[in-house]
C-alpha cells in the first residue's frame, strides 16, 4: 500500500497518520430533521463522502453510520409551532435530506438509525454508567458526573470557562439546580406533557441528546470507532460528552480519530437557523445542477471556514463545463496526483485545482472527477 493517509485529529490537534484496518468503522452525526438541508449540512456530509471514496479507493471497506436525531428539543419545538406530530415532521424532513444527498451523489451509508429506535439500548447504556459510578439521579433526572471522568475536556481542549460558555450557547442548562456541577449533563430527563415519554426504573421521560449517539454507535459499530465526525459546533458539548459517557460505560477507548468540519458563513455571520441566514440545498437545486453544488462545496477545505458569495454557483458551473469538455482527453498521471492531495488532510481544493489545470490542458478528467464524486454525465 502507498503511504498512509494523513488527517487532522481534533483531540490531538495535529495532522496525523490515519491507519485503520481493512474495515473502517465510521460514525458521522446526522441531522435533527426539523428543517431543510442547508449548505453547512451538505458541506459536512460531502466532506465525509469524499473521505469514504478515497478510503474505498485505497482498498478499505467502509461501514459508515449517520444517525437521525428524532428525539430532541428543536424538533419538538418546531412540531409544536407547526401543530404536527414530531415523527411526521421528522419523516418528511429526513426524506428531503436523503433526496438532497442522493442528488449530490453522496454514497449510501451503511445505516441511518433513528434515536427513537434506541430507547432499550439507551436504558441499558445509562444502567452501565450508573453501575460504574459515573452518573447520579437527582430531581427526576439522571446526570453524568464530569468530576468522575478525569480527562473530560481533552477532545476539545477547551478551558472550563470556555466549556461553560459553549454549554450555555448550545442547549446545556448550566444553572440546573439538580446538578452537582454546571458541566454535568443529562442522560435521562422527565418529558414535557406534549413530548414522547418512555418508562424506566428512574421514572418516565426521555433521553438527553448526547446519550443517543453513544448508544447508537455502540449498537451499530461496537465499542471503538475508527473515525467519528461532524461539524465543528459539535466538538463541545456533544462529542466531548459522547466520549466521556461511552468510555465510562465500556471502559474502552471510544474513538481513534476525531474529524470535524468548519462552519460556513453568510452575510458576515455563521449560518444558523436562529439568524435565518441559510442557503438551502433544495432551493439551489431549483436553479443549478447538483454537481455544480458539489463542486462549490469541495473547492473549499473541510477545516477552513468560508463565506457564501453570489459567484460561487456561476464559477462552479463554468468549472463543471470545463471538466466535461476535457473528459476523454489525453491520458496522464492526474488520478494519482489527486489521490496524493486527498491523502494530505483531504485537500479537496488542491485536488480541484489539479483537475482544473488538467482540463485546461485537454487532459482526461474522468477518473479524477469520479474519485471526487463529481458525475460528468449531464443530468
Amino acid at each position: 500500500m502507498s503511504d498512509p493517509m494523513r488527517l487532522y485529529d481534533t483531540a490531538r490537534r495535529a495532522v496525523v497518520p490515519f491507519e485503520p484496518g481493512e474495515r473502517v468503522l465510521m460514525y458521522t452525526c446526522g441531522i435533527t430533521p426539523y428543517d431543510a438541508t442547508h449548505l453547512g449540512h451538505a458541506a459536512t456530509f460531502i466532506a465525509y463522502d469524499v473521505l469514504q471514496r478515497r478510503l474505498i479507493d485505497r482498498g478499505h471497506t467502509v461501514t459508515c453510520v449517520r444517525n437521525v436525531t428524532d428525539v430532541d428539543d428543536p424538533l419538538f419545538a418546531k412540531a409544536r409551532q407547526l401543530g404536527v406530530h414530531y415523527l411526521d415532521l421528522a419523516a418528511g424532513e429526513e426524506a428531503r435530506f436523503e433526496r438532497d444527498m442522493e442528488a449530490l451523489n453522496a454514497l449510501p451509508v451503511a445505516s441511518t438509525p433513528r434515536a427513537s429506535s434506541a430507547i432499550p439500548d439507551i436504558r441499558g447504556f445509562i444502567g452501565m454508567v450508573l453501575e460504574r459510578g459515573y452518573a447520579y439521579e437527582s430531581g427526576g433526572s439522571v446526570y453524568f458526573d464530569v468530576s468522575r471522568f478525569e480527562s473530560f475536556g481533552t477532545v476539545s481542549g477547551y478551558s472550563e470557562a470556555e466549556m461553560l460558555d459553549l454549554a450555555r450557547q448550545r442547549g446545556g442548562n448550566v444553572d440546573d439546580p439538580n446538578k452537582r456541577h454546571p458541566l454535568d449533563f443529562v442522560l435521562w430527563q422527565p418529558s414535557a406533557p406534549d413530548e414522547p415519554s418512555w418508562d424506566t426504573m428512574w421514572g418516565p421521560g426521555r433521553p438527553g441528546w448526547h446519550i443517543e449517539c453513544s448508544a447508537l454507535a455502540l449498537r451499530e459499530l461496537g465499542t471503538t470507532i475508527d473515525l467519528h465526525g461532524g461539524g465543528a459546533d459539535l466538538i463541545f458539548p456533544h462529542h466531548e460528552c459522547e466520549r466521556a459517557q461511552s468510555e465510562a460505560a465500556t471502559g474502552e477507548p471510544f474513538v481513534r480519530h476525531w474529524m470535524h468540519t468548519a462552519l460556513i458563513s453568510k452575510d458576515g455571520a455563521k449560518m444558523s437557523k436562529s439568524l435565518g441566514n441559510l442557503v438551502f440545498v433544495d432551493q439551489l437545486r431549483a436553479s443549478w445542477e447538483p454537481m455544480v453544488i458539489r463542486l462549490a462545496l469541495i473547492e473549499h477545505h473541510y477545516r477552513v471556514e468560508w463565506e457564501w458569495d453570489d459567484e460561487l454557483m456561476p464559477r462552479n458551473a463554468v468549472r463543471l463545463a470545463a471538466w466535461r469538455q476535457a473528459a476523454g482527453g489525453a491520458s496522464s498521471d492526474l488520478l494519482d496526483r489527486v489521490r496524493d492531495r486527498l491523502d494530505d488532510d483531504l485537500d479537496s481544493p488542491g485536488a480541484v485545482a489539479l483537475v482544473d489545470a488538467a482540463a485546461a490542458d485537454g487532459v482526461d478528467t474522468s477518473a479524477a472527477a469520479a474519485l471526487l464524486g463529481v458525475r460528468l454525465e449531464p443530468t
